[in-house]
């Protein structure tokens, strides 16, 4: 089963096809739990409720997690709490990206 540092960096290359910048970097995963029998499971917002590549990014995370080694099961959790802050959550890449620096 891959750790939580693994699925993070698997799911690196995802870009927010708005923003242009991925999804990690974004800090939109807040989490991944890895339970029982193989089963990871991401949770994970959106930069607005509105964001209309939002089942989308959902798609990409889901197939890029069930694709690693260890993995038999993989869901994503879309969560609003708390909501997306860039300047609180994006890495300093991120920020650098957004121009928010």
């Amino acid at each position: 089963m891959p750790s939580k540092e693994e699925v993070f960096k698997q799911l690196e290359p995802i870009q927010d096809p708005e923003l242009l910048v991925g999804i990690v970097d974004l800090g939109l995963i807040y989490d991944v739990v890895n339970r029982d029998n193989g089963h990871v499971h991401v949770i994970m917002t959106l930069t607005s409720p509105g964001c209309p590549y939002g089942p989308q990014l959902i798609s990409q995370v889901e197939n890029e997690v069930k694709i690693m080694s260890g993995v038999e099961k993989a869901t994503v959790e879309l969560t609003w709490n708390p909501p997306w802050d860039p300047i609180e959550m994006a890495s300093e890449r991120g920020k650098d990206m957004l121009g928010l620096w």
